[in-house]
């Protein structure tokens, strides 16, 4: 890992959640990784234990659909890290109708001050046409502000095509 923050963004079944996954592999446990999905019906359940599938017991995984920056924080600088991911954590937010500037720019400022092996994983959700519905199109636009803040603060950044890496920072 070189720096300590890599963020690693693409699009749907770009690999993403998996190559985040092989970086922190490589460091010895116990490693963190947390978790911002909920299980709201069968299909998401099913992908949930696909993920968890492939983790060996040397990570604990935390689930933070809302409390994203309270649970980077409970792990501690030092403790390498995963989170997976922040556009299913911006989701959660918005839908809660919670402050999603606020809760972006504290959980930036977290991310910013840890110390220790952290990846961030993000869908980049500006690539395709212009959402049809005003939720839709706020979404985007929270999420390109929040990619665009952890990337601000990344010492590596990675755009996942087709299963492929390309460091863009």
């Amino acid at each position: 890992m070189t720096g300590n923050l890599t963020f690693v963004l693409g699009g749907a079944r770009s690999g993403k959640s998996r190559y985040a996954e092989e970086i922190l592999a490589r460091i010895p446990g116990p490693l963190s990784y947390i978790a911002t999905a909920q299980a709201f019906d069968d299909e998401m359940r099913e992908r949930i234990s696909h993920h968890r599938a492939r983790r060996d017991s040397r990570w604990q995984t935390f689930e933070a659909p809302l409390d994203l920056a309270e649970a980077l924080e409970a792990c501690g600088s030092g403790q390498p890290v995963l989170i997976d991911c922040l556009t299913l954590w911006l989701t959660n937010v918005m839908l809660a109708g919670c402050d999603v500037e606020a809760d972006s720019e504290r959980l930036v400022e977290v991310v910013a001050r840890f110390r220790g092996p952290l990846v961030i994983v993000s869908n980049e959700v500006g690539l395709g046409i212009v959402p049809d519905n005003r939720l839709a199109r706020e979404f985007r636009d929270h999420a390109g502000r929040l990619n665009q803040m952890v990337a601000q603060c990344a010492d590596r950044v990675v755009f996942m095509v087709a299963g492929l890496p390309m460091t863009v920072k």
